[in-house]
This record gives C-alpha cells, structure tokens and sequence, in this order.
C-alpha cells in the first residue's frame, strides 16, 4: 500500500505570543514493514530557526523557534508512505515467556541489553501487583509468550470500553484499569504497565492507523486520527506489535512514526510559548490510500 498523510496542527492565542519554541515527532521511520518515500514540513509563521535531527530512541524529530509576536501558529506535516505485507511467523513461537524474561533480565548480548531500558516504569506508566496480578491470567506458567501476548491483547479489547473524553493525558492507570474506559493511549499504556510489571520489554509505539467508511459512504477529510499501539521484545524474534485498542497484530493499514518509553517520548507537538494568554487547538488528520 502507499498512503498520503498529512496532518494539520493549529494553535490560536487569545494574546500574543512573544516567542515560541516546540519540539515535533510527526514524520514516519523506515522499518522492514514500511518506507516514507517523501517528507514535508509547512510551519506558519516562518521559524526563526528550523532544525532535524535523530532522537535517542532512532526517532525523526524537529525542533523550532519562533521569535517574533504571533497569535496564531499552523503546522502542517505531509508525507508519502509505502507499506508492506507483515509476515508474522513469530505467532508460531514456543517460547515460554518465563524464558523471555530470564534472558532479557540477564541481558548478555546488545539486543537483549538494548530491550532490558523497556523493562522499567516510566514517566506515564507505573508498574504495580494489581497489573502484574491482570497479566498473569493470560500469562501462566510456561505459556508461549506470543500466545500469552495475543491473549492479554485480547482480554483489554474485550475488558475496556474505547470512550473518548473519559480520560486526560496524565490520567493515572490505575484510574483507567478502574474504570475500564479510556482511548488507544490509555490501552497502549496499560498493556505496556502489565507486561512490565511480570518483567517483560514492551515499548510505546505512536503512529496512524487507516479508518474506512462504511460501506457505499465516501471518506470525510479530517476524520483518521494518531494512534497507539504496543511492542514486545521477543530474544531471537525482535520486537512485534500489538494494538490492543483493535485486538489486531499491525499491518499494512498501520504506520509507525515513533516509539519510546510512554507517550512523553513521542508527543506529536510539544513546546514552550512565552505570552500568549489562553489557547484554542485542532488537530486533523489524513490518511489517503495511493493505490488507485
């Protein structure tokens, strides 16, 4: 598949803003699932200074500053993308997960050394018996750690309700796992809480997941959005996805831009502004298949 997207920024002040410096993490990496073919960046009004670079993490970042009086500031990121099948031979993995852990935990080589940082809490996630107490009902003793994953992905689909407005950014998980209600973030944060919390390495990965019409409807511009999913680190496999907001392994129709240790690694705008009174934000969202 090849897909356009774009997505559209905006931040309007009740006053002026004196300067403004920001941080963006909106441009797609290149995996072994998918290539961006073409990046492009509209920033108004026109960045005092404008500089890319690469994040600890492998990540495409951009950081700006805006330094003279504006009340308005757009961002509009496009890019082109080619996806490729996923060939998902690691469900087939007989590996039980004790195992996993015990070799990541004794870290011998650089992948299992590099995977053992995403064993840790993190800024949004905690790690707690009540989620490792969660986990283990899909993770028994000796079970393939994939067939253990896939169940535990399961289980949050089926256990929480996808309710937009139930949560905020910094809602605690425990609240989440509460109430049972939240959006993608929240179950990305959630699984990754559980799986970290019997030991095991899992990331939080950010990125676009197409949305079709109903059948007959045509697309509406604006109305794809980010998304959020998980990856686990499997010793001899590598990391593989799941999105537990679908109870799906991502493919063709999912696009990484990012991952890290929770969502403050991957925030798509994040910044400083000096001034600026109140602010009004829109975000919209594009996903177009290119494929005729």
């Amino acid at each position: 598949m090849r897909y356009k997207l774009v997505h559209n920024t905006s931040y309007e002040y009740s006053e002026q803003a004196a300067l403004s410096q920001n941080e963006l993490c909106l441009f797609p990496r290149n995996t072994f699932t998918q290539t961006c073919e073409k990046i492009t960046i509209k920033i108004s009004p026109t960045p005092s200074i404008l500089d890319q670079l690469t994040d600890y993490f492998g990540n495409h970042v951009h950081h700006f500053m805006i330094k003279h009086p504006h009340d308005k500031l757009d961002i509009e990121a496009e890019s082109i993308m080619q996806t490729f099948p996923y060939e998902n031979t690691m469900q087939t993995s007989s590996t039980p997960w004790e195992f996993v852990k015990n070799q990541i935990h004794a870290h011998q080589n650089y992948n299992d050394l590099e995977a053992y940082q995403f064993v840790f809490p993190s800024d949004f996630i905690d790690l707690s018996p009540v989620f490792a107490e969660y986990a283990k009902i899909s993770f028994y003793q000796e079970r393939p750690v994939i067939e253990a994953c896939l169940d535990l992905t399961e289980r949050i689909f089926n256990d929480f309700a996808y309710t937009k407005g139930a949560t905020i950014i910094d809602t605690p998980l425990m609240d989440v796992f509460e109430n049972k209600k939240g959006v993608c973030q929240d179950f990305a944060h959630f699984q990754i809480a559980c799986l970290r919390s019997i030991g095991l390495a899992a990331k939080y990965v950010s990125g676009y997941l197409e949305t079709l019409p109903p059948p007959g409807k045509p697309k509406l511009v604006g109305v794809d959005a980010s998304h959020a999913w998980i990856s686990v680190y499997v010793p001899d496999w590598g990391w593989i996805d799941f999105d537990p907001t679908n109870n799906v392994i991502p493919g063709e129709r999912h696009i990484t831009v990012a991952w890290g240790r929770d969502y403050g690694d991957v925030t798509p705008v994040k910044g400083l502004i000096w001034g600026g009174g109140t602010h009004k934000l829109s975000v919209n969202v594009d996903m177009m298949a290119l494929n005729g």
